[in-house]
């Protein structure tokens, strides 16, 4: 009896044992893992803090979760993070994963179309990330897929048809996109339904009309036009609101957001009519022409339409292989083990021109023609054939530290630029983005008067009176205010001094943001990998999304401008120190306010010296949140300083009578 029970433990508990023993973890599926690690440049939360790259066993890190016998990932789950970084592509590789929900981070990029391959996947959640571009058609071969969550971020193009082959699929959202066209779901002509979306078996049901099982479904806040599908219309309304539907009951965007819609398809019985119509006057006409005459016109037709359709397919093969997304290797490295690509989005630059190296090359005088240079770019001045003035910005990045990050870095700089339009700021006229020889520019309308540093200590003291300085200080709040309270999001110059300052030939200010690269690339150098092998994490500043948060550093760097301005001095010396700390004992005390205006000034008026001053104390206040907005810094100076024309010619008058009485 002993010897039968002791048998029995054996039978029972020795294959566990010899599982939890012999278990090795797939060397592909931790490779897969580093390679998402990889590809997050950000980690704010340190969730990848206990992902050792040299650990064969990742089911006790953060966000895994394995199988019983821990042989395989089926779940990650890191949600709510700020993760900053891309979708590896390598995922695909995770082939058992169930579950991939990275909901609620900062994912940028594209949806690479390898997350097809997954054919074990029941959720896929992407929610409330950045990602752009198109949905992938390949996630129509998500065979087991029960939940799809791709709400909250920026794709767009058109729902593909392939997700009506979702057979299991229960839910659907894709709210808060830019999604447009219409939502592919065809029911036959003889469909009926019931409510609980119980579909008659002869109806010949297309794209989304085949989830039988679908329960929830959001396609709400996009672009979609056309209307509801019957078969959808067990969902709420809500479902479908925001669009650019023809729906009465859902509100819909207006027609100036939508920027009109497709006209609506004639009945098909009155085409049919008009198409046999003129078919019946074709065929009378033909019979009336000699058959040699008909011979001819049928084999130029045919030549025709071949050579035709050659060009058409020609043209969406090129389209489909270059236009959406370009693709680039997150890292370059020697060792093909170490290459991974991501896809980037290009749809977000459509609206811009885009110059190339040559033409550039031409009106920059064979880039001799250098006005400006730092380590991380170079200035050039040109100028367009039969056009303006330029002033291009070449960045200094080698090829090899090139990577997908900083590509969509550029893409999203040149984006944000793009949409910037005032009197007082920087026009960005293109941009160059080329790979033989390797170049990426930014083309800027020129200023033709230099920098507001140049004239304040290397020209000449007379070229900026006072009543000037006071237009250029206008003019400079006037751009901020447009950057931090008109554009949504704002923007904010990365370093706003007085280099940042352009002037017209009429010294006009114009604000530019010549120094968003410093950080970026500087970093991209040093670090070409992101991750090291003990698994510290050296991260790449944002810069795109922390200069809509430093609102309140260019409002104190505006306080140390003005100051710069009237007092002719730069922000900091060897000798002086530091602007703002000599300055404070003369800011509060009205008697010696005149210390602080630059001696080689023959006049200024001391109301607007105390109108500047008082600015200068809102904007250099120690508690940020303290400091006043742009908008009323911006009203304050406007309807304090007065810089007409009336004005400006007192000042002269006193500044004559000044030298008269001094000869």
């Amino acid at each position: 009896m002993r010897n039968w029970v002791l048998f029995v433990v054996l039978v029972t508990v020795g294959p566990m044992f010899s599982m939890t023993c012999d278990a090795s973890f797939p060397l592909n599926e931790v490779y897969a893992l580093n390679n998402f690690r990889e590809a997050i440049y950000e980690d704010p939360f340190l969730v990848f803090s206990n992902w050792n790259a040299l650990d064969s066993d990742p089911c006790d890190w953060s966000g895994i979760f394995c199988s019983m016998a821990r042989d395989h990932v089926l779940k990650i789950n890191i949600s709510g993070a700020s993760l900053k970084g891309f979708l590896s592509p390598n995922l695909h590789l995770i082939s058992s994963l169930q579950e991939l929900i990275l909901h609620g981070n900062v994912l940028i990029g594209t949806i690479p179309r390898e997350i097809g391959l997954l054919k074990n996947l029941k959720v896929l959640d992407l929610g409330s990330n950045q990602l752009t571009g198109p949905i992938p058609l390949e996630l129509g071969n998500l065979s087991n897929i029960m939940k799809i969550n791709l709400q909250s971020n920026g794709l767009t193009g058109k729902l593909p048809y392939e997700l009506g082959n979702l057979k299991y699929l229960q839910e659907l959202r894709l709210d808060r996109n830019k999604l447009k066209g219409t939502v592919p779901a065809s029911n036959g002509s003889n469909f009926t339904s019931n409510v609980h979306g119980m579909y008659a078996s002869g109806a010949k049901l297309t794209g989304l009309c085949r989830l039988s099982q679908l329960k929830v479904a959001d396609f709400s806040f996009n672009f979609f036009f056309g209307s509801i599908p019957k078969c959808l219309h067990f969902l709420p309304k809500s479902s479908f609101q925001g669009n650019c539907l023809q729906e009465k009951d859902p509100r819909q965007r207006s027609t100036a957001l939508c920027g009109g819609t497709p006209p609506a398809k004639s009945h098909p019985t009155q085409s049919n009519n008009k198409h046999r119509s003129a078919e019946g006057g074709a065929r009378h006409k033909a019979t009336s022409k000699p058959t040699w005459l008909l011979a001819l016109e049928v084999v130029t037709g045919v030549i025709a339409g071949s050579l035709f359709l050659v060009v058409i397919l020609t043209a969406i093969n090129k389209y489909k292989n270059k236009s959406s997304f370009i693709i680039i290797p997150w890292k370059k490295s020697a060792s093909e083990k170490d290459h991974m690509t991501v896809y980037v989005d290009t749809e977000m630059l459509k609206d811009v021109l885009r110059y190339s190296r040559q033409e550039l090359e031409v009106a920059c005088e064979d880039f001799s023609n250098i006005i400006g240079s730092s380590p991380d770019s170079l200035v050039y001045k040109g100028t367009m054939k039969g056009g303006p003035e330029i002033a291009v910005i070449s960045l200094c990045v080698k090829e090899e530290h090139w990577t997908a990050y900083l590509e969509l870095y550029f893409q999203k700089e040149v984006a944000e630029l793009a949409r910037i339009n005032h009197e007082n700021t920087a026009k960005l006229l293109g941009y160059c983005s080329e790979s033989s020889p390797f170049t990426r520019m930014l083309v800027f309308e020129y200023a033709s008067n230099g920098t507001l540093y140049e004239h304040l200590h290397y020209g000449e003291g007379c070229q900026l009176s006072w009543t000037r300085r006071m237009k250029i200080v206008i003019g400079i709040a006037k751009g901020l205010k447009f950057l931090h309270s008109e554009l949504v999001p704002p923007f904010t110059i990365s370093e706003l001094n007085s280099n940042a300052v352009y002037l017209t030939e009429d010294f006009s200010p114009r604000l530019v943001d010549f120094e968003s690269w410093k950080t970026i690339i500087a970093r991209s150098e040093k670090n070409s990998g992101a991750i090291s092998s003990e698994g510290a994490i050296c991260v790449l500043p944002n810069s795109l999304e922390s200069r809509h948060l430093d609102v309140q550093g260019n409002i104190y760097a505006f306080g140390v401008l003005l100051l710069e301005i009237i007092s002719g001095r730069p922000p900091y010396c060897k000798d002086k120190g530091c602007l703002v700390d000599w300055a404070k004992e003369f800011l509060e005390v009205p008697e010696v306010l005149p210390n602080v205006v630059d001696p080689e000034l023959k006049h200024f008026k001391y109301e607007d010296l105390k109108v500047i001053c008082e600015v200068v104390n809102l904007c250099i206040h120690p508690n940020s949140s303290s400091r006043t907005s742009m908008r009323d810094l911006c009203a304050m100076l406007k309807s304090n300083i007065d810089t007409s024309i009336t004005a400006e010619l007192k000042a002269l008058s006193l500044a004559w009578a000044e030298l008269a009485l001094s000869s």
